[in-house]
């Protein structure tokens, strides 16, 4: 792998982890809304992430026909969607809320605040490991230009 492919296979997972940390942070913004433009409360979102192909950065000249060469496929990871959760609302009895139905109760989002925070950490953790390695590689670069002086 050359060493332009793995700046493109970490950001590949960064620019992922980064989707996950702002979906969590969106399910928890949401977490009291009753009422949605699709109507009903807010649901829960989640990513599905995926394995992606590296083709790498297009580039002209000398450094084109290098990235050009056959080489080994180089994988990283992409947010494939965001899907909905089809999880039920937790309702709640408060009788005098603007959203209740008939009998009293209000529909609430199912959005755990401990769940998306352990997503949103284990999200920032990824992150964090990917600026580390971006870090290495950055200073493996730094280190290969030297020995070429």
């Amino acid at each position: 792998m050359t060493l332009l492919r793995s700046f493109d296979v970490i950001g590949s997972g960064m620019s992922a982890q980064r989707t996950r940390m702002n979906v969590a942070a969106m399910n928890i913004a949401n977490q009291n809304t009753t009422r949605t433009a699709e109507g009903g409360p807010y649901k829960r979102r989640d990513v599905v992430l995926e394995a992606v192909e590296i083709d790498g950065p297009n580039f002209s000249g000398a450094l084109r026909a290098e990235l050009e060469r056959p080489q080994e496929s180089s994988w990283g990871v992409a947010a494939d969607e965001i899907v909905v959760a089809d999880d039920d609302p937790i309702l709640i009895y408060n009788p005098g809320h603007p959203d209740a139905d008939a009998t009293g109760h209000v529909a609430t989002p199912n959005v755990s605040t401990i769940k998306e925070m352990v997503n949103m950490m284990s999200a920032a953790r990824a992150y964090e490991a990917g600026t580390s390695a971006l870090s290495t590689l950055t200073d493996m670069a730094e280190h290969a230009l030297r020995i070429g002086k």
